[in-house]
């Protein structure tokens, strides 16, 4: 009955968006159950429960801290590989071009951005996980710069505290009830 009534709606939709003409891409439109129950249904029937992937991150089925459903969001693994390769390159291309504090300078800024929009809730173990790759491969590529004035890890977290390296901490919060509590 489920199926019929997302086919159902699939169809009603692809109608709706034709009359503006536009259209609904078939190879990323999927039927998937989610919701209170998905989780429990997929598992009785041996399987795990769906997930969907949309603006960069995963959403899938999870329980709150007191039992209750709850739709929460990780990093797509694709976009933080994405993220990580790009840093990569850029750390690699930018060792020839700027000084070691323009490269922190630039670093931080684009750890920043990476947070300002991945740091949401129940994000942050990704957002931590793309802070610790990107700080080694910060470090990776500074220590190439020059062979006399490598950094320790000691040297090298003293410069991250001294320019205020960003820290993970969650900048939205999806969360309605704390957000109502707030007002």
């Amino acid at each position: 009955m489920v199926d019929a009534e997302c086919a159902q709606f699939q169809t009603a939709l692809g109608e709706r968006l034709g009359q503006f003409k536009l259209r609904l891409a078939e190879e990323k439109t999927r039927c998937l159950a989610f919701g209170r129950f998905a989780r429990s249904n997929a598992q009785k029937q041996g399987q795990k429960p769906g997930e969907f992937t949309f603006l960069g991150f995963t959403h899938y089925c999870g329980k709150s801290k007191t039992g209750h459903f709850k739709v929460k969001r990780r990093t797509s693994r694709k976009k933080l590989g994405a993220s990580l390769r790009a840093f990569r390159h850029w750390a690699r291309g930018a060792r020839h071009k700027q000084t070691k504090a323009e490269m922190l300078a630039r670093a931080k800024a684009r750890v920043q951005g990476h947070l300002n929009y991945y740091a949401i809730t129940d994000n942050a173990r990704s957002c931590s996980r793309y802070v610790y790759h990107a700080t080694r491969i910060l470090r990776q590529w500074l220590n190439r710069k020059s062979q006399r004035q490598a950094y320790n890890w000691d040297e090298y977290n003293h410069v991250l505290r001294a320019i205020h390296w960003p820290r993970v901490q969650i900048r939205i919060d999806l969360s309605p009830f704390r957000r109502a509590e707030a007002c």
